[in-house]
Order: C-alpha cells, then structure tokens, then sequence
C-alpha cells in the first residue's frame, strides 16, 4: 500500500492541470500553520487546575511557552532528514506520514492534559507533532518550483503561504471549542464575603469542613474568560478549560484533511516546462544571481552560501517567532492595563487573527516581489525596514505607559504587522533564493536542511522573549512591592513582605494584584516587560543584514557534472 504513494506512481502527464496541485499544498499548510496560535493556548493551559486564574499546582507561562519551541525544533529536525527523504518517495507519500504525526500529536497532547502530565504534551505536541510540522511544511516545496519554474517566487509564496495562514483559521476555531468545552469551576461568593487564609503562600478556604485551595478573580480574569463569570472566589480543581477536548477534536480533523490533501498531489515528468515558456538566457540569469546549474545536497553544505543564508533566516525568525509565540499575553501585558477599555480578550484574540492574515499575505506577496525586485533585495528590505519597526515598540510601549492614548496602540499594532508580513515574506522567499542559488534539482532536501535555522530560532526566540521578560517581571515585583504599605500588602494577601518570594512562586502575588494597593500615581510596569527583548531582536537583523550582503553566486567547483553518455548528473569532485 505504502509503495503506491511513491512518487513514480503519481507523475502527471503532460496535460495536467498544474493549478491542481495549490490547493492541497496550502490545504496541509492551513492544518500545520494552526502552530501560530498557539499562543491561544497559553492561558487554559497555565490555568488547568485553577480555570479561572492560575493556582500553585497550575503549570508556568516559561514551562508552556517552550512546547511551541520544541515542536519548532523538531520541525527543523524532520525537514532536516525528510527533504532529502522526500525527493526519493515524492511529497504523496511524505504529506501522508505528516498527518499520522501531526493529527496523532494532538492526541498524545490532548491525554497529557488530561492527566496533567506535561511530558506527554512535549511528546506529543512538541516532539511527534513538530515532526509532523517538518514533513508536512516541505512536502510541496519542491515539487511547485518544479511545476511552476516560470515563476518560483510566486510558487513557494503559494506552497508557503497556507503555513502562515493556518493560524487565521485555526483561531477562531480553537476559540470557539475552548469556549465550547469550558467548565466554570465551584464558585464561593464574593472575595469579601469568603473567609480566606493564605498557607504556604496558597489561599485556602473552608468548603464542607476541610481546607481547600482556591483562586481569586477579579475584573481582568473576569475579562479573559471565554464565558461570562463573576469575580470572586472558586475552588481549585472543579472546573474545566476545555484544552484536553479541544486537542483531541483538532488531531482528528487535521489527520482527515491532511490526508486527503496528500492524495491530491502529483509531479511533472523529468524535463517538462510549461506551455509556451523558455528559460532565461545565461546573460539575464546571471544579473538575477540566477544559476542554470545545479548543486548536489552534501555539496551544498561546502559552500559559504550555505551558512549565509542560514545566518539569514534563522536570525529573521528569531526575531519574529518569539513574538508570535507570546503574541496574546504580550498585547495584552502592554496595553490591557493602559487601555483595558478597548483591550480585552476579544480584542486579544483577534491580534493573533491579523498577525495570521498578515503572515499569510506576507508569503505571498513578498515572494512574488522577489520575482521582480530579486531575492538579495527583498531580504535588505526586511532588514532594514524591520530594525526601525522593532525599535519602534518599546517607543510605543514606554509613551502609553506615561499617556494611555489609542495612538501608541494603532502605532504598535501597524509596527507589528509589518514585521509579520516581512517574518512571513521571509519563509516564502528563502526557497526561491535557495533555487536561485543551488538550482531546483535538489532545492527540496537543501531547504530542508537550512530549516535547522528555524528550528534554532524556535530556542533562541522564545528563550529571549521569557527569560528577559521574567527578569523584568522580577524586578518589577520587588520595586513595587518595595513601594506598598506593608499593612495593606498583610491585608490583600495575608502574609508579610518578608514571604514575598513564596507568595510570587504560589503565584498569589502578580504584578497586577500589586498594582490594586500601589500608591497613587505609581506607573504600572508592565507595559515595559519586553523592551529589552525588542533591543536584541533589532541587534540579531543587524547582523542577517551583513549576512545577506555576503551572498554570492556559488563557484563552479560546487556545480554537478553532467555525464554525457547517459545524460544524468553527478555530484562534482571538487
């Protein structure tokens, strides 16, 4: 059965209609490109125990945001090892075994949830489902530059720009299953009503004549929740956030969609060209950094060009990804507290909407500029525009904080979609630039193989973004603290200043809580909490700026000889 997917059973002949094959590459891109909002899982997820507000037992923001980096990781992994395993079997047989790993990492993910193991949602999730991500992701790659050779920047804009959209799509579903499957746990009464006591920096309330833990919502979690509740106090463990149902409903969807979509694939016969179309001359080619040559995979990894436009994406990436995967809690830390009337849940939620309809038009756009403008050009626009948007946000960030007007917020809002149109221009022009460079008779494994940098970034992005964050956040909890009178502080939380640092690790004392008894006039910091991190990620495109100024077209010593006898090609001694 297995043997039928190879890519010889599935050549097309040479009236195939070749726009049939878009659809079922962005068909399995929309499905994986649902990694984007992940982000929508980070508060059901660091609330599992608590429902409405996070409890001692309850996992941290740090721990859940690094399962977005290890499925990222090991999507390079996979697109390391399977683009070379794809130009041997065909993207058919590839995009098929990417639906068993992603569809089956949501259910491993989903029982990990269930049973709050955290493990089983690295496995799952992380590990089989970023395997899933890798072979689904270059699955179509080579095969539409080979079917459309007259435009390649358009064509991975195409194969690609499902990738970014899936989040566009796979928000609102997600919001709505969440929402679905949510259960508002026990509720107590009023805060002031409950006779509360804090133990071992947990709160503690009597319910039938025993001691239980229990959360305190007040306006901003009753803001967040996907259900109308009321503030107050509920029972730790009584509820539910609906994440466990909402994986397993998703893994099974994605698996029958990406399964059907690989089935749609076909490939051109060796030589084939579209109807009407020549190559360009040697002459033209040449003042495009265009090569009619090709370069062998491993001979690929000898070239300087190679680690280049590794240093290129990876560092493009970094500096977007740590973004996207925080994207909700970042919008909302920054401007929830300044301009909680117009940031909320809802308004969160559609954020992470536009920065997948931004990443998706960015695919396609940027990669069919780089048709006209070039590749090299299309990266110094990136560049450069992005080190002055990203300088931009801690601007914007810092002037809300002093005047809460809306202009900060449509000025970082407008910041960061460009950078996601360009975040996302960048995957979709990099496979271009890669058959440019190193031709199309081997552009799959050799994309492949550079998506390590993706996988890179997918540590360095969120590392950055959480623990330069949480360096923030601590920092600014002892300064306020610093500034609260002690007996209010005794009163809000039931403990002195003295257990401060086992009331933040029970998280009974945030930021926020501490903000409700600060004194008159004392400036909220936490639109200030990723400054820092916005420095560096205008530091690291510096550097992919040199990086791409370095590109040159590759020496002949790499290029494959063409044996004359048989008419094949082999791998250069050089």
């Amino acid at each position: 059965m297995f043997d039928k997917l190879k890519k010889e059973h599935i050549v097309a002949g040479d009236d195939f209609n070749r726009w049939k094959v878009p659809p079922a590459s962005i068909a399995i891109h929309l499905c994986i490109g649902s990694v984007y909002a992940w982000s929508i899982f980070n508060p059901p997820l660091i609330k599992e125990f608590g429902v409405v507000s996070a409890s001692s037992g309850d996992w941290g923001l740090q721990s859940v945001v690094w399962i977005f980096s290890v499925a990222i990781v090991f999507l390079g992994l996979a697109a390391a090892f399977g683009g070379k395993w794809l130009e041997e079997v065909g993207p058919r047989m590839v995009g098929v075994v990417a639906a068993f790993c992603w569809g089956g990492g949501f259910i491993i993910g989903g029982l990990g949830i269930m049973t709050h193991q955290l493990w089983l949602v690295y496995l799952g999730y992380g590990a089989l489902g970023g395997c899933g991500l890798g072979l689904g992701y270059v699955s179509p790659v080579s095969t539409l530059i080979r079917w459309f050779p007259d435009r390649r920047g358009m064509a991975t804009g195409m194969a690609i720009m499902g990738f970014g959209g899936g989040a566009m799509i796979a928000t609102p579903i997600k919001e709505s299953l969440l929402s679905a499957f949510y259960k508002v746990p026990e509720y107590l009464g009023p805060e002031s009503a409950v006779n509360l006591v804090t133990e071992g920096g947990k709160r503690m309330a009597e319910v039938g004549g025993q001691m239980v833990e229990v959360v305190v919502a007040g306006a901003a979690q009753v803001a967040s929740a996907p259900v109308p509740i009321e503030e107050g106090v509920y029972v730790v463990g009584t509820g539910n956030t609906g994440a466990a149902a909402t994986f397993f409903t998703l893994g099974v969807a994605y698996f029958i969609v990406m399964v059907i979509a690989a089935f749609s694939y076909r490939v051109p016969r060796e030589g084939w060209l579209p109807a009407g179309w020549t190559p360009p001359t040697a002459d033209a080619a040449s003042k495009r950094m265009i090569t009619h040559a090709n370069v062998h995979i491993d001979q690929a990894l000898k070239t300087p060009q190679f680690y280049l436009l590794w240093i290129v994406l990876c560092f493009n990436v970094t500096a977007g990804i740590g973004v996207i995967g925080v994207a909700k809690t970042m919008m909302t830390e920054i401007f929830g507290t300044t301009l909680p009337l117009v940031v909320n849940s809802a308004f969160a939620a559609t954020y992470v909407f536009m920065i997948s309809v931004f990443n998706m038009c960015g695919r396609f756009f940027w990669a069919s500029m780089s048709d006209y403008i070039g590749r090299k050009n299309t990266y110094y626009c990136f560049f450069i525009l992005g080190i002055a948007l990203y300088l931009s946000i801690p601007f914007a960030a810092e002037q809300v904080s002093i005047n809460p007007a809306v202009t900060w917020l449509v000025m970082f809002y407008a910041a960061t979609m460009i950078i996601f149109t360009m975040y996302g221009g960048g995957f979709a022009t990099i496979p271009a630039y890669l058959a440019d460079i190193f031709g199309t008779k081997y552009v799959g494994g050799i994309h492949g193989r550079l998506l390590t940098a993706w996988s890179t970034a997918g540590v360095l992005g969120p590392l950055a973004i959480t623990q330069l964050r949480q360096a923030s956040v601590t920092s600014s909890i002892k300064d306020l603290a610093s500034k609260v009178d002690p007996a209010a502080f005794q009163e809000k939380f039931g403990a002195g200043i003295a257990q401060l640092d086992q009331l933040v690790a029970a998280k009974t004392v945030t930021i926020g809580r501490l903000m409700e008894i600060a004194p008159a006039g004392t400036v909220d910091p936490t639109s200030s909490l990723y400054n820092t991190t916005m420095y560096a990620m205008a530091a690291l495109l510096a550097i992919a700026l040199v990086a791409n100024k370095l590109v040159s077209p590759i020496h002949e010593k790499h290029h494959m000889e063409t044996q004359q006898a048989g008419g094949s090609e082999a791998p250069s001694k050089a």
